[in-house]
């Protein structure tokens, strides 16, 4: 049984991984649209999208670590993702970003709707997942908002 449990934390830490890999790429993506918005629209994006990412970033890399190490299972290290700087404008890497958030919700949503977290994870674990997906929640609305707001 002993093999099982571990196999089955793996699998639990193995989709935190790829959330938390899908939130460094939004970062990257709204940090490649901050350089080109001029300074109020900067101020909102780092207020309604930037520092939400980041606090669901961290707040899942904790998820993770604490996790490993309540069950002696080996950590990892998660690096800041990098997107090719290209001259895109702002939109495409909002829309990036968001798109990124949908993947690293979805993956969540998933994993919560599997019971693995009942079954082998702990209640630290499902607090921290949940709290995960409620800072991404309202991240596609305030996109819509600020990307409405280009240009103008």
């Amino acid at each position: 049984m002993a093999a099982t449990d571990a196999g089955a934390r793996r699998q639990l830490l193995d989709a935190v991984a790829a959330a938390i890999d899908e939130l460094g790429l939004a970062i990257a993506s709204l940090g490649e649209a901050y350089d080109h918005l001029d300074d109020r629209t900067a101020e909102r994006l780092e207020e309604d999208l930037f520092r939400p990412v980041q606090s669901a970033y961290g707040r899942a890399q904790r998820t993770y670590a604490e996790f490993a190490g309540r069950h002696g299972l080996p950590g990892a290290r998660f690096e800041p993702r990098s997107v090719p700087v290209a001259n895109r404008g702002a939109r495409e890497p909002i829309d990036d970003a968001v798109a990124a958030v949908r993947a690293a919700d979805d993956r969540l949503s998933e994993l919560q709707d599997s019971l693995l977290p009942v079954e082998f994870g702990d209640l630290e674990l499902r607090a921290g997942l949940t709290e995960v997906r409620r800072l991404l929640g309202d991240i596609p609305g305030k996109a819509r908002e600020v990307v409405r707001t280009l240009g103008r």
